[in-house]
């Protein structure tokens, strides 16, 4: 322990600046612990704490610049890569897509502090078309607030933090393994989470031909569509009713009643459209399948979207 202790006081801006990016780029690695310590070690260390600001600042503009230009140039196709290996996918397309089309740009700005949206509404940005001064200038705004925060807790609370430094310098060994199991147990919680996520949501699927050919039988199925307002902008599958995957059950009943029953979305597994199946079938519903892939599949196939109406 007294050798990470002294790791950070001689190369706590490197260490910083390596722990933002990584985490920013999109791997669960905690960097705001790393921040906050650092911060409080900087009386120590030979630097200030406006170089740590700074240099964590760098390292989220570096990382979220990356994510703005893939989403630029890839579109859609990123959120839904970045969602899919994120360790809470349940949600991610949505409330990005939720977030961005209320607050737009300015959003970056308190990105950071909400869980699974800030990588993700760097590569919306791209997506969207915000330009890059725009991008940069709310970007950076965000990135300070979000590191000047932790650096702050970090030189209010230094004296608690030495504290507890040195609590777990004195266990020694027992008090490096307390952390490494502590992080151990972060990264199990949340792959955990995912898994019963997936087991939750293996139930039959419809691909995106069987549903093309289903369309044109009499009487059609029941298309439903849970995205958000802004996802449904960029095109509708062909007679699609929406749905807001929040709406209180009272609103299922007023659907059709009708034999067989398709949802679809644009999120990684078709969450969205799964947990909506889920609460047809407890409704009533007794033929629900999510579309398999979703939008993006079906836009892949080349199959024709129509404008939804308002």
């Amino acid at each position: 322990m007294q050798l990470l202790v002294e790791l950070v006081e001689r190369y706590g801006l490197g260490l910083v600046f390596l722990t933002v990016l990584i985490e920013q780029i999109g791997l669960p690695i905690p960097s705001y612990p790393i921040l906050v310590v650092t911060a409080a070690l900087s009386t120590q260390g030979n630097y200030r704490v406006p170089q740590v600001i700074a240099w964590a600042v760098f390292a989220c503009l570096l990382a979220d610049f990356g994510w703005y230009r893939v989403g630029a140039r890839f579109g859609r196709r990123v959120l839904a890569l970045m969602c899919r290996i994120s360790l809470s996918p349940d949600s991610c397309v949505r409330q990005t897509e939720n977030i961005y089309t209320q607050w737009g740009a300015p959003s970056l700005m308190v990105a950071k502090f909400i869980p699974g949206f800030g990588a993700v509404a760097t590569a919306m940005a791209g997506v969207v078309g915000v330009s890059a001064f725009a991008f940069v200038f709310f970007d950076a705004i965000g990135a300070t607030l979000w590191t000047g925060l932790a650096a702050g807790l970090g030189w209010i609370f230094r004296d608690a933090v030495d504290d507890l430094l040195n609590v777990i310098q004195s266990a020694g060994r027992l008090g490096l393994a307390a952390i490494v199991v502590a992080f151990a147990l972060y990264l199990a919680i949340k792959i955990v989470q995912r898994q019963r996520l997936l087991r939750q949501l293996r139930m039959a699927r419809v691909s995106v031909d069987e549903l093309h050919s289903m369309l044109k039988d009499e009487p059609p199925p029941l298309l439903i569509d849970v995205r958000s307002a802004g996802g449904r902008e960029s095109g509708i599958i062909p007679g699609s009713l929406w749905f807001e995957p929040r709406a209180p059950d009272e609103e299922l009943r007023n659907l059709p009643i009708t034999e067989e029953v398709v949802i679809y979305c644009a999120c990684p597994n078709e969450a969205s459209a799964a947990a909506v199946a889920k609460r047809l079938m407890k409704a009533g519903f007794h033929r629900v399948r999510p579309l398999k892939g979703g939008i993006d599949a079906w836009i892949a196939s080349g199959l024709p979207l129509e404008t939804p109406t308002t």
